[in-house]
């Protein structure tokens, strides 16, 4: 009988592990890397991110969340929530930088963290994923000079100008437009009205993330300057307000309109002639490149990160020409598993 029970109960049974494998009972299975993506708000252009997230975190074998706060103080409790819960890696796209570099300092010693979309430059972060905010900025004031070949009047739309984002991509605009040199750390108040090479630039205004004060925004310039020539909608959900706003003043078609990101309804502009073109990031290979890059980190990869700390995600121009191989080609981007 001894022998018996011996050989039926061995002392260290086994179970097959994940990978098919032989695991000791008692040892758990190794974690799954638990990483967090964390957005600047609420829009269209974040579901594309989540996309890529889900994609990524699906490929990889890893936990992702994502995160869309409604301003500064909900972003900043979604990272003191992340560093409780514990989780090994954080993508974020600070709102206001300049002001955030305690809590990203605290996020990045106690665990790994990165920028994506907005970089936080003074802070401890690893890398920043994105583009060339100041460039693409300037690839918008260069379509713009395409639509107004002979100059006009512009108003500038916005989010909100504390993100680092923000105030590279308008000065890049407002330079190209008036033929000026490149210099990024260069600024022009948004209230200042500016003018050069044909151009009058009324002023940039801001919303914070309101889309009922973004239309209305538009509304407002159109009833104040009757002979405005162009709009120019730097956040995503911007061209959309903007369209909505000209369409219900008549105007639609008779400003110019000029965009940034690949909002459906920018993209549906384009094709029927209404936006006269748009600059697009790639949200989606950011959300896929944070889960990535997060993902090698917590193995112990540190060769993931450049010696400059940044990826660049170029960004690109849609005319009307190359808008339907464009569209198509991120629709199934968004369908792919």
């Amino acid at each position: 009988m001894l022998l018996c029970l011996t050989a039926c109960n061995p002392s260290t049974p086994s179970q097959t592990a994940p990978g098919g494998g032989s695991q000791a009972e008692g040892t758990k299975p190794a974690k799954k890397p638990r990483v967090a993506f964390i957005s600047n708000g609420v829009a269209a252009f974040w579901t594309i991110a989540e996309t890529g997230v889900g994609h990524a975190a699906a490929k990889l074998g890893v936990e992702a969340s994502v995160h869309m706060p409604a301003g500064i103080e909900d972003q900043k409790r979604t990272i003191e929530d992340l560093l409780t819960r514990g989780v090994d890696g954080i993508a974020v796209s600070p709102i206001d930088p300049a002001n955030q570099t305690e809590i990203l300092n605290k996020a990045a010693a106690n665990t790994r963290l990165l920028t994506h979309d907005s970089d936080a430059p003074d802070s401890n972060r690893l890398l920043y994923i994105g583009m060339d905010n100041y460039k693409a900025g300037r690839m918008c004031g260069a379509l713009v000079k395409e639509a107004l070949p002979k100059g006009g009047k512009v108003m500038l739309f916005i989010g909100r100008l504390e993100q680092d984002n923000a105030r590279r991509r308008r000065q890049g605009v407002i330079d190209e437009m008036l033929g000026r040199s490149e210099d990024p750390k260069r600024y022009d108040p948004p209230g200042d009205v500016i003018t050069g090479n044909g151009f009058t630039i009324l002023g940039t205004l801001t919303d914070q993330f309101d889309r009922a004060k973004g239309k209305a925004n538009a509304e407002d310039s159109m009833a104040r300057y009757p002979d405005l020539d162009a709009m120019v909608g730097l956040f995503g959900y911007n061209p959309p307000l903007l369209i909505e706003a000209l369409d219900r003043a008549g105007k639609l078609g008779k400003i110019k309109l000029i965009a940034f990101d690949e909002a459906d309804e920018t993209l549906d502009g384009i094709q029927k002639g209404n936006v006269y073109g748009t600059v697009v990031q790639n949200p989606y290979l950011y959300g896929y490149k944070s889960v990535e890059i997060l993902t090698e980190l917590t193995r112990g990869n540190k060769g993931v990160v450049p010696e400059g700390k940044f990826i660049d995600i170029p960004a690109r121009q849609i005319r009307k020409a190359n808008v339907d191989e464009f569209w198509a080609d991120l629709k199934a981007k968004l369908k792919k598993g």
